[in-house]
């Protein structure tokens, strides 16, 4: 409902630094709670795109690569317009296991280690564009690693069925 509310600006509207309506390829990008917007070395937003079909990695194919195109390229420049920091300087990626299941993109300052970051969980917007600019239906066919919590009810699952 959070993410609803922000899209559809019942909450958080003073917070939007940048908004494509596009329904179909558009998305609002807001500073994480994780970020203060004090100071840039801990720089962090998100991207929540428009369309709620989309919840995952998994959902994509090359019919959203014009919707991931803009989220890159504006999520940059609206980055380095109000925050003067260059799409060089940034990370941007999704995560899978998403904590939310409703698409959204990170964008975190390169050198700021964010939780979840780490290459087991995130995966670079830019290659994940070329994947599926190479293979309409690549996150679907891909296994996909990702780690899990000793207390997680998943891993407990796995476990039982012999999977891990």
């Amino acid at each position: 409902q959070w993410v609803y509310n922000i899209l559809e600006k019942k909450a958080e509207a003073d917070r939007i630094v940048h908004e494509n309506p596009d329904p179909c390829d558009g998305f609002v990008l807001v500073p994480d709670f994780k970020w203060n917007q004090n100071q840039l070395d801990d720089l962090y937003l998100i991207a929540l795109v428009h369309r709620r079909e989309i919840k995952s990695l998994r959902d994509l194919t090359a019919e959203h690569l014009p919707l991931l195109r803009n989220v890159l390229q504006e999520g940059q420049e609206a980055i380095a317009k109000r925050f003067g920091v260059p799409g060089s300087q940034l990370r941007i990626y999704l995560h899978y296991r998403p904590s939310y299941y409703h698409l959204h993109v990170h964008f975190t300052a390169l050198g700021y280690d964010a939780p979840g970051s780490s290459v087991e969980r995130a995966h670079l917007l830019a290659d994940v564009i070329d994947n599926l600019a190479m293979d309409s239906m690549y996150y679907q066919k891909r296994a996909l690693s990702f780690p899990l919590r000793a207390d997680e009810l998943l891993l407990k699952k796995f476990q039982e069925a012999g999977r891990v």
